[in-house]
């Protein structure tokens, strides 16, 4: 724990000159992750520590906890599991070829891939990712529970948008498995992704919809682009409920 801190304070100071006088780039860290894993809470706690510092000055870090539910099986069903984060990681997986997945896996603009525990290699992947050009992406709340989002065009891509629900925290006593009798907290719980449709490089992509977590304090919005479902990602937004009104 003390190494995670360390790492992230030693880039930041490092990245600061790199971070001014510059807009900052969005770049989406993804982690997959389980209660039913022992190897997870550091993990957990590394990705919340890149949300709640922003330790690169040139990036906003825009983070997602996909809790897979492979684990569910052997001996606790982590209540924030879906199958739809299995199988989106067994699509990275094979993107990354790998031989198989594992957690805690982070994801880096859908570039990247390491151990969801690893601080330093977390820090140097943001920080590259940064450096890459991204959509312009406007995600708005309109009124009740409509949201609008717009992505600029990209050309030369066929990409993919997709809209997240994300449950700013959530916390569980693990009462079986390998994290018996822990209190183990979350940050930015996925709790599912809508595909919005595809956006090209001859229009803005614009579409409106409704949202019944729109505006509601627990959640945000994550709005992403992304090549092919599980490629390269090619821009992100994020909407707080405090942004809404």
């Amino acid at each position: 724990m003390k190494r995670t801190r360390g790492l992230l304070l030693s880039l930041a100071a490092f990245s600061l000159a790199l971070g001014a006088g510059t807009s900052k780039s969005p770049v989406l860290v993804e982690l997959f992750t389980s209660e039913g894993c022992s190897d997870c809470p550091a993990a957990d706690r590394l990705l919340e520590q890149l949300d709640q510092s922003q330790p690169i000055p040139g990036a906003q870090i825009i983070v997602l906890s996909e809790h897979v539910d492979y684990w569910d099986r052997l001996g606790w069903r982590d209540p924030f599991s879906s199958h739809f984060f299995s199988e989106r990681q067994q699509d990275y997986a094979r993107r990354f070829r790998l031989d198989s997945v594992y957690t805690p896996q982070m994801v880096v603009d859908g570039t990247t891939e390491f151990v969801g525990s690893d601080g330093g290699r977390a820090l140097s992947a943001i920080a590259a990712a940064a450096k890459a050009n991204k959509a312009t992406i406007a995600l708005e709340y309109l009124s009740g529970t409509r949201v609008r989002v717009e992505v600029d065009p990209l050309p030369g891509h066929g990409s993919d948008v997709y809209l997240a629900v994300v449950e700013r925290a959530g916390a569980s006593q693990v009462l079986r498995g390998e994290n018996r009798g822990r209190h183990l907290h979350h940050v930015a719980i996925v709790r599912r992704v809508e595909a919005l449709g595809k956006c090209s490089g001859r229009a803005p992509f614009v579409k409106q919809i409704a949202v019944e977590e729109a505006g509601n304090a627990k959640f945000r919005l994550v709005a992403f682009v992304q090549d092919g479902g599980d490629g390269p990602v090619r821009g992100a937004a994020v909407l707080d409920a405090t942004d809404s009104r």
